[in-house]
């Protein structure tokens, strides 16, 4: 069977389209501190969080990261990037790095994750490809749940985005947890 018939098939067996559940937002509302909730819970998926002026963030970062040489900075005002990247960049050409900093979009308070954009990374695979990942965010972008994000999401442009929550970790190796399987082996987000 070639590919347009395959595809002829599909065309001709697709489901009814259901229409999209209404859902009372209501009912998932929690009174509970958001910055609290989500620090706790950057913390419980293995990040690290500071709560810290914009202006102090690139002097933190040096005493955190001394060892840092191949730096990607995407975050206006910070001057700690030594590697320029721009849209047009070949992540291949970013295999070596060894930090990376970026702005969070959204930060969610039920599990700590953050959004972010291509616009804000300028390389989709940035936070990924790097062995240690900072994202600077806003202390007034953090929401209650992934309801409210994606409610939110949809009122802005769209383009990629990613949520990240913690760094990267794996546990179907033999049950063995595993840091940095994925992507970076840390995560520090910085709340202004």
């Amino acid at each position: 069977m070639g590919r347009e018939a395959i595809l002829e098939a599909i065309k001709k067996n697709k489901p009814d389209v259901l229409p999209v559940p209404e859902i009372n937002e209501a009912v998932f509302f929690e009174d509970l501190n958001l910055l609290e909730t989500f620090k706790n819970n950057v913390t419980l998926v293995g990040g690290s969080i500071k709560e810290i002026a914009l202006a102090d963030i690139d002097a933190e970062i040096k005493k955190m990261y001394p060892n840092a040489k191949q730096i990607v900075s995407a975050l206006a005002g910070s001057v700690l990037g030594t590697v320029s990247i721009s849209e047009k960049t070949d992540p291949h050409d970013l295999e070596s790095l060894d930090l990376a900093i970026v702005k969070g979009t959204l930060g969610v308070a039920e599990n700590g994750a953050i959004w972010i954009t291509a616009h804000d990374s300028m390389v989709r695979a940035l936070p990924f490809i790097t062995k240690h990942l900072v994202i600077v965010l806003s202390k007034e972008a953090i929401c209650l749940h992934m309801l409210q994000a994606y409610g939110d999401m949809a009122q802005r442009e769209r383009d990629f985005g990613v949520f990240i929550s913690g760094p990267s970790k794996t546990a179907d190796i033999e049950q063995c947890l595993v840091v940095g399987a994925h992507g970076a082996m840390s995560l520090t987000v910085f709340l202004v």
